[in-house]
């Protein structure tokens, strides 16, 4: 597709300087600028690209000052990060925008599917399923009986769903995840059937966004439940009867075991894990690699650390630790010193 600086200073409601009739029909880095392509300026670090992008536009902010001569079109905003993230959104938008139900696909007869849905081959749609209008099935993915997916969530290729999960509006599942395995319960002690039967399911409210190959585990009794806007990165494992709160963004490889209650707005950086039975408060940053093995009541902490403890405390015990080695070092020297002076004679 291809627009002119003019249709998109409309859009983004910038001014132009130079020439409003360029056409663009791609995004660039401004530092692999083609002509043809629109970018943008919002470090500072890459000012001096400006100058010689072949770019045919670049979204720079209102108050940018050139500080040498420009052959590009300039497309002046209030915010040029915030301006091409849009112009990006639009992008992704118009590419993913697919519709229609492929010969190859199936969909279940008891199943009530929406306006304008899409479904590539080999999508499969169970017994009893509610697909929303606007519904993106892309090809390989399976959603199980009793399913529920709402106004315009995206599936994308190879998402296993099991049944009776109830997924909302406006939700992206990545390629790969997995949602409603059974929960790793078992009973060792019981010779004769270890494994207990996983019944519940699991329930994702509105614009939640999974990345690729995460697993979501169904609960025992009840629900597993990703509250509305929650976002996760690739390779996440949330285990049986977990509820992780609103708005809580969660970084690649970390694992919450079963039944720990997670509070609203917090952040976890990867590898992150927490242990079983605990509450998480409001507001909680936990960063890379630390293991939680008791609740966080207080809202608002930074905790770090394996096991993990608020970061104040964490950075001056780490002080202490770098210095282990010749805090050793001098009470070795120390003791040989009082032991030499032990064996003098007369003494």
């Amino acid at each position: 597709m291809e627009f002119t600086a003019t249709q998109i200073a409309g859009v983004l409601k910038g001014q132009i300087e130079g020439d409003a009739n360029v056409k663009i029909s791609k995004l660039s880095k401004i530092e692999e600028g083609e002509p043809g392509s629109i970018s943008f300026l919002a470090n500072p670090v890459y000012t001096q690209y400006l100058y010689t992008t072949q770019a045919s536009l670049v979204i720079v902010n209102k108050d940018f000052v050139a500080t040498a001569p420009v052959s590009t079109t300039l497309l002046r905003v209030e915010s040029a990060q915030n301006a091409f993230a849009q112009l990006l959104g639009m992008y992704n938008q118009v590419m993913l925008n697919k519709t229609g139900i492929s010969k190859l696909s199936f969909i279940s007869e008891t199943a009530k599917v929406g306006t304008n849905i899409y479904a590539g081959e080999f999508a499969f749609v169970g017994e009893n399923c509610r697909i929303g209008n606007n519904v993106k099935i892309y090809p390989q993915v399976y959603v199980g009986d009793n399913v529920t997916v709402g106004d315009n969530t995206t599936l994308f290729a190879g998402v296993k769903i099991y049944s009776e999960t109830q997924i909302g509006k406006d939700c992206i599942i990545h390629s790969g995840t997995v949602i409603g395995s059974d929960g790793f319960r078992f009973a060792p002690e019981n010779e004769t059937n270890k494994k207990i039967a996983q019944i519940g399911n699991v329930i994702i409210e509105d614009d939640v966004e999974l990345g690729a190959n995460c697993a979501i585990d169904r609960a025992t009794l009840g629900s597993t439940i990703l509250r509305k806007g929650v976002k996760f990165d690739n390779l996440v494992h949330i285990a049986h009867n977990v509820e992780v709160g609103e708005n809580t963004y969660i970084a690649a490889q970390t694992v919450i075991a079963g039944s720990t209650k997670v509070g609203k707005n917090c952040m976890f950086s990867g590898q992150v894990g927490i242990v079983g039975h605990l509450h998480i408060a409001d507001n909680t940053i936990i960063t890379a690699q630390s293991g939680i093995s008791k609740s966080i009541t207080k809202k608002g902490e930074v905790y770090m650390g394996s096991p993990a403890f608020e970061a104040g405390k964490y950075r001056k015990a780490f002080i202490h630790f770098r210095n282990l080695d010749s805090l050793v070092q001098r009470v070795d020297k120390i003791e040989k010193q009082n032991k030499q002076q032990e064996q003098k004679p007369g003494l």
